[in-house]
Order: structure tokens, then sequence, then C-alpha cells
């Protein structure tokens, strides 16, 4: 054995072997442990035999591509000082790129108490699979032109797809179906956007419910996709990047690094805690900071976890070629000493990132820890989630009072969030999102029905702005199941209508329902599972309409800040009468007439329980006004609770 190299990071294998890198600064001897090709023999152990600052290294003779590898750790068990060490806990590599199973929850994982737990963790440890070397994607660009997101999790859109082949429903290789990209095809969106694929594990309280992580919000492996997600690995991956990739939709990752699985200082030792627990995390004597409520916080402000973060990022986007992330809790990734800043080094070193520059950033702009709450403070040229939007469009058509001002601002982009260098569609509009109610739920619950759960309905939030036309939950009576799917409708248009960059949720398209469950984080069953046998073809096809007219018409999607001048003014405000609009404070039906690029539209938002006469300002010359969509199906006046769509075509195609 030799001493090998510092670089690159992980396991690294070669015509004669494999180099190991370990970060672990605080240790005195790391070990690298093969094991069989069942992953549960432990064959040869070796101490890496030489150090380069934080880095352990070694050159091992004879490994090759496949084989099952995890790491042992020597140092101080002082949790008071933050030192975990414990060389009976087998760990996972960090910069690990394929796991040979996922993680699962066993006594034998947890280390606390006074003294370290002697017991060996390795056989209830995944092992990491040595790599071989992969040709890389080549590097997305950030797209030109409007962009629709559809939030979807890569298991529950297609384990109950008839027509997906059961073998593969659940996977990367189920997205990549034909059956599957050709829903997306026909609702016309330009992105998806799926939930953490990255290897996690469970929360400890959720084995003896019977439950597990669905939304997998809680990674340990950064750079090794999901085994249950991905059986084929990053292969598997890349595969359906590049399907949906060929059918015009681009690939964005919901990431997770404020956090890891490991959990607060009750949790399971499974890898950065046992090589550097006081290297990458926020130590707080013997627990952790909790900036994201999971137990831990990542030190994302030190050089080792900013390193891990950008190599895992620049492996997906290389490895997969995916076309961007959104950032789950982002502002703990800019939280410095003394608060949030937008140049904090994580933020910074994506900004000037010759990879990651190029590519979409979404980020999710809250915590739970101080000051965590920052829209509006990320950087020029990357989206935010903007609950605003979704509260202000919720309090509209609910039928909440003063609203008509606050949905105008929300429905032009939110100037008063996004201004300066921001364009409007740095604004990610959502109504909904895989936390909360579905679109179906939203119109039908006011309480939240989360008792599937385990934990007597006392998850998941409480305020909701939902409404439920006078019946709790499912309803056979034809006027309130009406009223309920022309407020779905009325929903859709609004978000698919605004400018900013609009996001559907998985389903919502379809009249997906989770029976009232706004938390179904740990229901990876039909509650959370795309229907598509209960499917309502029909809404599906008034959202790809709406979608369709959205990309087709620049006036609706522009990132430019409405100024209410030009000839014809860029935006006008009036009443369905065609009067200037004036009524902020209490009225409930507004038409906006947009114009950018030549495209001059009308959208109609009739929020009144009656019907109303629109009449549209005059045409330019050589246009006439056509009708593209209307949430009521309605032509003639319109209908209550309603929103409608007229765009400027030539008079002379009729």
């Amino acid at each position: 054995m030799g001493e090998g190299w510092p670089e690159p990071l992980g396991v690294t294998a070669d015509a004669a072997g494999v180099n190991v890198a370990v970060v672990a600064p605080d240790a005195t001897q790391v070990e690298f442990c093969l094991f069989d090709a069942s992953g549960t023999v432990e064959v040869a152990r070796h101490a890496l035999p030489a150090r380069t600052g934080a880095v352990w290294h070694g050159h091992i003779p004879g490994v090759v591509p496949g084989a099952r590898y995890g790491l042992r750790a020597h140092g101080p068990w002082d949790p008071a000082a933050g030192h975990r060490f414990n060389p009976a806990k087998l760990l996972v590599d960090p910069w690990a790129v394929a796991l040979d199973r996922g993680f699962r929850l066993d006594p034998l994982l947890f280390d606390t108490g006074a003294w370290p737990n002697g017991a060996d963790s390795a056989p209830a440890v995944p092992k990491a699979i040595v790599a071989t070397s992969q040709p890389l994607a080549a590097p997305a660009r950030r797209p030109q032109g409007p962009r629709v997101i559809y939030e979807l999790h890569v298991r529950g859109f297609t384990m109950r797809h008839p027509e997906v082949p059961e073998a593969i429903r659940g996977t990367f290789a189920g997205l990549a179906h034909p059956a599957a990209i050709a829903h997306l095809r026909a609702l016309g969106v330009t992105h998806v956007e799926l939930l953490p694929v990255a290897a996690g594990v469970d929360e400890r309280h959720l084995p003896p419910l019977g439950l597990t992580n669905y939304w997998n919000y809680n990674p340990v492996a950064f750079l090794a996709p999901c085994p249950k997600l991905a059986p084929g690995g990053m292969a598997e991956v890349r595969a359906a990047v590049a399907a949906l990739d060929a059918a015009g939709i681009g690939t964005i990752l919901d990431v997770v690094f404020n956090h890891s699985g490991e959990g607060d200082a009750e949790g399971p030792t499974l890898s950065l805690r046992g090589l550097g627990n006081a290297a990458f995390y926020c130590t707080m004597g013997a627990g952790y900071a909790n900036d994201a409520g999971c137990g831990n916080t990542l030190a994302l402000d030190r050089p080792w976890p900013l390193r891990l973060v950008m190599d895992a990022l620049r492996h997906w986007a290389t490895a997969a070629g995916v076309a961007g992330f959104r950032l789950d809790l982002a502002t703990t990734l800019g939280r410095r000493d003394d608060g949030f800043d937008a140049s904090a080094p994580l933020l910074a070193a994506m900004q000037q990132d010759p990879v990651l520059r190029r590519l979409l950033i979404i980020a999710e702009p809250w915590d739970i820890g101080p000051g965590g709450y920052q829209l509006g403070r990320f950087p020029a040229g990357w989206g935010e989630w903007n609950d605003r939007f979704r509260d202000g469009v919720r309090g509209f058509w609910r039928g909440d009072g003063g609203m008509a001002g606050e949905l105008a601002t929300r429905f032009a982009g939110s100037a008063d969030v996004f201004e300066g260098d921001r364009s409007r569609t740095d604004s990610v509009n959502f109504v909904t999102a895989h936390d909360g109610f579905t679109l179906a739920d939203l119109v039908s619950f006011t309480e939240r029905r989360n008792h599937a759960n385990g934990e007597e309905n006392r998850d998941g939030t409480g305020e909701n702005r939902s409404w439920n036309h006078g019946v709790e939950g499912p309803s056979d009576d034809p006027a309130v199941r009406a009223r309920r799917a022309g407020d779905v409708r009325a929903l859709l248009a609004t978000l698919l209508l605004a400018r900013g960059t609009p996001m559907l949720s998985m389903g919502d398209e379809a009249g997906r329902s989770q029976g009232g469950n706004n938390n179904a984080y740990a229901q990876d069953n039909p509650i959370s599972w795309f229907d598509w046998v209960g499917m309502d073809a029909g809404l599906v096809a008034f959202t790809g309409t709406l979608v369709r007219a959205r990309l087709a018409n620049p006036a609706l999607w522009s990132g430019a800040a409405l100024t209410g001048t030009g000839e014809p003014p860029d935006v006008a405000w009036l009443r369905p009468d065609g009067g200037e609009f004036a009524d902020w404070s209490g009225g409930r039906s507004l038409v906006i007439v947009l114009h950018a690029a030549g495209d001059r539209v009308l959208v109609a938002l009739h929020g009144e329980d009656a019907p109303a006469p629109l009449v549209p300002p005059s045409p330019r010359p050589g246009y006439a006004w056509r009708l593209l969509a209307d949430s009521a199906g309605a032509a003639g006046p319109l209908a209550p609770r309603s929103v409608r769509l007229l765009a400027e075509r030539s008079a002379a195609t009729g």
C-alpha cells in the first residue's frame, strides 16, 4: 500500500487499485474497510498511511470497481467538545457516488451516552461501491424564454401508472418511460422539479409507526442516488434526465444541504458525525444548532462542508446532466454568525462556479432559525419560492376582504419583493406544493386530516387559507362538487397566467386528493401517489391549454417590470365593464390587460358570486380579441368565480 494522494476526495479507481482520500480533521487514524460482494462480511481493513492537512489518504492495490467498502475513524470521544469518534461504527464515505442498499435504522447505528457503543454497526450500514469511470453529461445551460415547472416525486409519479411496467414503477426508469413522459408533454411543462433523490434515512420516530420518510428530505450520502429510486445508480438517473431532455423537459433537483439525516445528539452515526462531527456540523456543546428543525445544521461557512456541497452539486450537474437545483431551506445555507448574507461562502461559490452559474437555481427562502424569512434577498437570476403569491391567491379566491390590491401585486410579478435588478421571473409562483394541501383538498377541507402520520393530527400547518363550500371533506352534492371544481380551475388559471415562473404540484392538474392530509411526508402509499385511473382528464386538458397559452404569449411571461406606460400600455387595470379599476380595498372582479413584445392579452379574474358582462378594450387596428381559455367553459358574460383569457389575434385569420 502506498501513500496515495489527497485529491480527489473519496475513492477513485485506477489501473492498479484505488486511491482513498478521506476528510477527518480531528481523527487520529482512518481505516478503509473492504467487504465481500454481498456487502456483509468484512474481508480486509487498511489504515490509511498518510495525511495531508485534514485529509487522510492512501493507495490500496488490487481493489477493483464494484468493490464494497466503508470507513472507520479513530479519535477522541468527547461530545462536549464536539468529538464523537468510535471505530466500532462503520461510516459511509461522504463522497461516495453509489451505495449497495438504502439506509435502514437499526439499534447498532446509535452511539449515545457517556461512553461510545462498542457494538460493530457494519451489519446495518450500506456499503459504498467503488465506481467505474462514467461518461459525463454536458452541463446544462440556463434556458432562455418562458418556464413552467412541475414538482413531482419520482416514486409517487409512476407507482400506480398502469402503462409503466410494474418492475420499474416508482423509479427513475419509470419516470423515463414514454407513458410517464407523455403526460408531461401533454401538459406542456418545460421543467420537472424532483423531490430529493440523494440517499437518505428515516427519522427515528417513523419505523415504530410503520412509516418511512417518503419525501426523503433527510440525506446522508449527498452524491449517491437513493437505491430505491435509482436501482441502476447514476446511470439510471442520467438516462431519465436524457429522456426528459429529448422531450424538451429539463430536470431540476430539490437538494437538501441544510442538515443531514444523522439528526440530533440522539441520532444515528452514519457518516459525517463519525468522521468529523466538530468540522462538519454547527455544534453547541454536545448538541447542535437546529436552524432547519431537523436536529443539526451543516457548518457551510467552513471549508470542508462547503467543499462537500459544491462537489455534490457539480457531481449531479455533470454526472446526470440536470438543468438546475432547488435549495431546501436556503436561508440556512446563507446564514453567518451575525445573520443571513446573500454573499455567504456557499451562495458566493455557486454564483462564480463555471458549471453551477449556468444552471437554474431556486431558493426556498426561509427556515426556522433567527431571521429565517428572507424572500427577495437571494442573488439576481435565482428563483425563489414565493409564498406571498400562494397566500394572496388563496385569500382572494377564499373571499377574504381587501385582497384585490394584494392579488394584483402578486399577479404582476411581486415587484415589491423582486425589485432592483431582479426579474419578475425570479418569483417562483405556486398555490400548492408537496408540503400542504393538494389543490383539490384546498377547496374541500378547512382542517388538516393527518391522523395517518401517527402524531395525533398535531403535525402539519394549522393555517391553510382553505375553504370547503359548506361541507368538510368529500361530498356527493353535485352543487358542492361543481363549485369546488370551478375553484380548482380558477386557481390553476390564476397561477398559470400570472407574471413570474409558475410551479404546478404533481396531480393538481388531475384532481389528486390526499384525503385532507397536508403533511404527507411519511405516506409512501396511495395517499401520496398519483392516481392515474381516477385522473380527471378534462382538468388535465384544461391545464394543458393554459400552459400552451402561457408559453405562446410573451405578455404573460415577460420578466419586465410593469409601468403602465407605452402604446398600448404594458398594463391596464380595468373593471369588467371596461372602466378603470379603483376599488383596491374591496373589489372582487379585476381585469388585467398586458402588453409585451407586440403581444397583448386580457385576463379577467372574476371573484364575484354573480355573472358579469365583460367589455374588453378596443383591440389594436387589424386585430380582434380571441378567447383562449375560460375556467367556467363560458364565452358570454363572466361566470361566477371564474377566470378568462383573451388574446389579440390578427383579424384576417378569423
